[in-house]
């Protein structure tokens, strides 16, 4: 059950990609689709936390502060920075670049937490690097600098979210871990998105959602509202459960495949595809990222930074 949650959050992670480009590129800023899909996220998981667990909603002081820290860097940033890569980034590319987290999350192990790691992390380096100047044709790039940047800061985030997370105890319910850090991450973008600029009449405005195949429309509050479930909600807690089954490290390699899923979904929706070679750079980056999460030799918990619930699922 732990692996087939986790695919299944990975599938859909990888497919909302699509979906969050099309609806930047439909009227929405990227800060004002994440301020939407954080509380939509927190609003969710508050009604079944209602219903099922009222004591999701108890949380000691220290470790509200660290549901702040997680909901704003670990999930507010990461999810603008990852949305506005998207509006300047093929899908597939902006994901693979923000996966880099798992390397740096090695890293941050290694020489920051003196964790010891398998001589296996030396190789991810090298495959991810060179992976990465493939997949970005250095001898010709045409990529956008700036969305790479972006798409490196929500690496960034990512690997701040990884780090926190996978020091943890259990404390606490996915669904409450779901809940505190959109709450926080919502409330963060409700005074820095510019959500009061919204003109409300982009909620019904047509948006193309045939891709490359056609002029399919819908108003755009039926994708934002199918986001927000199914890009959002959804994913997150099962990539929460997948935890409750599976470690940390088995987890993160499956949720890799999100990656894949990106680009097949890009592939098939958008018309997004990459060259023969692009392609060599992407399995090479795959590897580097399969060998980077299984590195660790072990971790350290400290029960003070940590929230149970939370690892590789914090997504995009």
């Amino acid at each position: 059950m732990g692996y087939l949650y986790a695919l299944l959050g990975a599938l859909l992670f990888g497919a909302n990609g699509s979906m969050t480009k099309l609806l930047v590129e439909g009227g929405l800023s990227a800060t004002q689709l994440t301020l939407f899909r954080t509380m939509g996220t927190a609003v969710l998981a508050g009604i079944v936390l209602l219903l099922t667990d009222r004591s999701g909603f108890r949380m000691r002081p220290r470790q509200l502060l660290v549901m702040a820290v997680l909901g704003v860097a670990g999930v507010a940033l990461l999810q603008a920075s990852y949305a506005s890569a998207l509006a300047l980034l093929p899908v597939g590319i902006a994901l693979l670049l923000e996966y880099t987290a798992v390397l740096l999350v090695a890293l941050v192990a290694f020489f920051v937490f003196r964790e010891k790691v398998k001589a296996r992390l030396w190789v991810a380096i090298a495959c991810v690097l060179v992976g990465l100047a493939i997949v970005a044709r250095i001898w010709a790039s045409d990529l956008n600098p700036l969305g790479v940047v972006l798409a490196l800061v929500a690496a960034i985030t990512l690997t701040l979210y990884f780090v926190v997370g996978e020091r943890q105890v259990s404390a606490t319910s996915p669904l409450a871990v779901a809940f505190w850090t959109g709450l926080f991450a919502g409330a963060f973008w409700a005074v820095f998105s510019g959500w009061w600029q919204l003109d409300p009449s982009v909620l019904g405005k047509p948006v193309p959602l045939g891709g490359s195949h056609g002029a399919f429309e819908l108003p755009l509050v039926l994708p934002l509202a199918a986001t927000v479930v199914f890009g959002s909600f959804l994913p997150f807690l099962l990539s929460f459960s997948a935890l409750k089954h599976l470690s940390a490290t088995a987890a993160g390699i499956v949720a890799s495949s999100e990656v894949l899923f990106a680009f097949l979904v890009a592939w098939l929706w958008l018309g997004e595809g990459l060259d023969p070679v692009q392609i060599v750079g992407a399995a090479i980056v795959l590897v580097g990222i399969v060998l980077a999460q299984t590195a660790r030799a072990g971790k350290v918990v400290d029960a003070d930074l940590a929230l149970p619930g939370v690892g590789a699922e914090a997504r995009r």
